[in-house]
């Protein structure tokens, strides 16, 4: 049930009545990992599937800055939608990497939100 309350100062005065246009609008959450950056890493992401990826290389390919990237590696390994472990390095001296590929629950999401991306892309070419 969507809920909605009075807000502002016109809500403690009384001024705001059925006549009012400014309504604050709660409990619509956004649907969860839907934001465009999460959509490209998501995509990005589903090119090779069962690849493990390195932030960076990831950084590169998506044109994602480094503030918005790894939070959104996070926030997606805490959801389960993301493995990550470190791996060592290449070359003696350097440090071991995060690298990050998609779980089955990942390839789903993203598999979803590329078919909805065609979808909505046809639906705008016949309207």
């Amino acid at each position: 049930m969507l809920g909605k309350r009075l807000a502002g100062s016109h809500a403690r005065s009384g001024s705001l009545d059925r006549n009012s246009t400014y309504v604050d609008y709660v409990g619509m959450p956004r649907k969860p990992n839907s934001s465009r950056q999460t959509r490209i890493l998501l995509a990005a992401f589903l090119e090779r599937p069962g690849s493990w990826r390195h932030g960076y290389d990831l950084s590169k390919e998506t044109g994602l800055q480094s503030g918005t990237l790894y939070p959104s590696l996070m926030r997606l390994s805490e959801q389960g939608l993301l493995e990550a472990r470190w791996q060592e390095a290449e070359r003696p001296g350097l440090p071991p990497r995060h690298v990050y590929r998609l779980t089955a629950s990942g390839i789903a999401l993203a598999r979803d939100q590329e078919l909805a991306a065609v979808a909505a892309e046809r639906a705008g070419a016949f309207a």
